[in-house]
């Protein structure tokens, strides 16, 4: 283990896609610094799909993924971050750039999952919908903010954005019938154009930007909020969390990757063409 290994940051990486990619790139040879709310394991709280009642107890911590990180043999930098908290966005990237000097690969997986995002149109609290936004969107680009200058002046790295296919499709019914909430939806259609955004201004100095759909993955969280057979029912198909960082394994290491800059890469399709999970 030497300090010149190259450097990822993934957040949203307790459980799920993240702690799924954030041991893939360390197995493929990164360092990893990743975030999360839960520090340690048994704290983990997410809220409900639908309304406002209790929160749902859930697997995984900081202090989990690091322990698994290590025994990669890579270094692990666990940093709590909150993404509806702007300061803490912020905070995190210094902390990581103040830690290891650089993020090679910068991976946006977290999500804000506030109580009484995927109510119904009449439903749906204006206030909600605007703390989403906040997290989903803005804080999004106040992570990009901090860490794109030291990509810059790295010499290049590539940022790949976890979007959804929700972004640009019509629910295929109400919340809670296979359809999802707007708030979210609309939140991530704003969040999948920040990586065109800087394709247009940094692509010649050396940071590639993609849009990584992941598919319809059951994680832990997901699993535990329920309300996914209708879903299922409207012939969505389940990708294993393997899949989406194996992709970004992929789109981090391979120059082929840039064919697929300027559009929504769908990571089945991906995975499969490539053979990336045999």
């Amino acid at each position: 283990m030497t300090a010149t290994r190259p450097v990822a940051l993934v957040t949203g990486a307790s459980r799920g896609i993240g702690r799924r990619t954030a041991l893939a790139l360390a197995a493929a040879g990164h360092d990893v610094a990743f975030t999360a709310r839960t520090v340690d394991e048994g704290e983990g709280r997410i809220p409900p799909r639908h309304g406002t009642g209790d929160a749902i107890p859930v697997p995984g911590s900081l202090a989990r993924t690091a322990a698994e990180l290590e025994a990669l043999g890579a270094r692990a930098l666990p940093v709590r971050m909150d993404l509806l908290d702007r300061e803490s966005v912020r905070a995190a990237a210094h902390t990581v750039l103040d830690a290891w000097g650089r993020v090679d690969v910068l991976v946006n997986n977290a999500v804000a999952h506030v109580a009484g995002t995927h109510e119904r149109f009449l439903d749906l609290d204006v206030g909600v919908a605007e703390q989403v936004v906040a997290g989903n969107y803005l804080n999004q680009i106040v992570l990009l903010q901090a860490v794109l200058p030291a990509m810059l002046g790295q010499g290049g790295g590539t940022i790949v954005n976890l979007c959804s296919g929700s972004a640009a499709g019509d629910p295929p019914g109400p919340p809670g019938e296979g359809g999802w909430g707007v708030a979210y939806s609309a939140s991530k259609a704003a969040f999948g154009r920040l990586a065109g955004a800087i394709n247009a201004e940094y692509l010649h100095r050396g940071v590639r930007a993609f849009n990584l759909d992941p598919g319809f993955v059951i994680t832990d969280a997901g699993a535990a909020r329920g309300g996914l057979d209708s879903l299922k029912e409207e012939g969505f198909e389940a990708t294993p969390e393997e899949a989406p960082a194996a992709a970004v394994v992929w789109l981090a290491a391979n120059p082929e990757a840039e064919r697929f800059l300027g559009r929504v890469i769908w990571t089945p399709k991906l995975v499969e063409d490539l053979g990336l999970l045999r």
